[in-house]
């Protein structure tokens, strides 16, 4: 929850909240996908990882492997930091699909609150 309020602090309003656990799959992080795309409040995804029981390059994974199932039509942020980041963030840099992949939560809070902020409000397709 710790993200949820670090977004709020920097001014965003996040529709949800998601946890995959210290284990997760690249099949988990695709239900993830799936399960958080349910709710209509949601007009982007922000990942934030960081730790050392969750692998970058599997977190990275299932993010690649959701945009190719579930055809995920908002954008997407994610935060790699720990375990495996530089190949989770080589992963994606080198997928060519629109996701836009950080180290900085900052840096990557602050794309995901603008990103959102632009959203509201102009009917983004849903998947």
């Amino acid at each position: 929850m710790n993200t949820v309020d670090a977004l709020r602090n920097l001014g965003g309003s996040p529709a949800n909240f998601l946890d995959t656990g210290g284990k997760a799959t690249s099949d988990t992080v695709s239900q993830a996908f799936r399960t958080i795309l349910t709710d209509s409040r949601v007009n982007i995804i922000f990942v934030n990882i960081f730790g050392g029981l969750t692998l970058g390059d599997m977190i990275a994974k299932g993010v690649i492997k959701a945009y190719k199932e579930v055809g995920i039509q908002v954008p997407v942020v994610v935060r790699l930091r720990g375990t495996n980041e530089k190949e989770g963030q080589k992963l994606i840099a080198e997928s060519g699909l629109p996701i836009e992949a950080f180290d900085d939560f900052g840096e990557a809070a602050t794309r995901a609150i603008d990103l959102g902020n632009r959203a509201k409000g102009h009917g983004m397709p849903r998947p």
